[in-house]
């Protein structure tokens, strides 16, 4: 007989196992988080249950790629930094015109394909995608996990102030999962830096202040 599907009432998108079972892979890393930032960055996608995807067709543009599973973006910029683990009933929601839109977010935001494309099936039921944290500063949070997907983050990445070298990984609630300080070719700065404005004043803030003032 199947296992019951675990449910989360608030957010009932959210692949409860595969986002319990992500956080666990983050908080198994260890030195791996402190090395060069591309095979940090890797540890990072098979945390959140994604592939490493970066060759797709030449000439595609952005909507195009993330229709194709690309991930050379995720947690290498400010924006695309929350891991959300969704249910396969969700992942092809788009972002809708209306008062229910994530500000700043493209219309329609059709994410599905890349999502089956990209997604680890080992780590559970459901898939994983890199989303947008703008609007996460709000409370409740107004990003694409919650509103788009319905869906819980399994963690979220926030670079540390004031100097913006080392990065923090957690949850949902803001707790922290796990951390590191990696070398080599890094996110330009100013990606950095407005990554921590878009969690700042937030339960998403507070763990990347306490880490980057020791």
């Amino acid at each position: 007989m199947p296992a019951m599907r675990l449910v989360d009432e608030k957010y009932p998108g959210t692949a409860v196992e595969r986002m319990l079972a992500s956080r666990e892979r983050v908080r198994s890393l260890g030195e791996e988080l402190n090395g060069e930032w591309e095979s940090v960055r890797q540890k990072l996608l098979w945390a959140a249950g994604l592939r490493d995807l970066k060759n797709v067709r030449p000439g595609a543009r952005c909507r195009e790629l993330a229709g194709m599973g690309y991930t050379g973006h995720a947690f290498n910029d400010n924006n695309h930094c929350d891991a959300t683990t969704m249910l396969g009933d969700v992942a092809h929601n788009e972002n809708e015109e209306g008062e229910s839109r994530v500000k700043g977010i493209a219309i329609g935001n059709r994410l599905g394909p890349g999502i089956e494309i990209a997604s680890l099936p080992e780590l559970g039921e459901g898939g994983s995608w890199s989303t947008c944290t703008n609007g996460c500063h709000l409370d409740p949070p107004q990003d694409v996990a919650h509103i788009q997907f319905k869906s819980r983050i399994a963690f979220k990445l926030v670079w540390c102030p004031p100097s913006f070298e080392s990065f923090v990984l957690v949850d949902d609630d803001g707790a922290f999962l796990n951390s590191g300080t990696p070398t080599g070719q890094l996110p330009p700065l100013m990606q950095r830096r407005l990554n921590f404005e878009l969690v700042k004043g937030s339960k998403y803030a507070i763990e990347a202040s306490r880490v980057g003032a020791q």
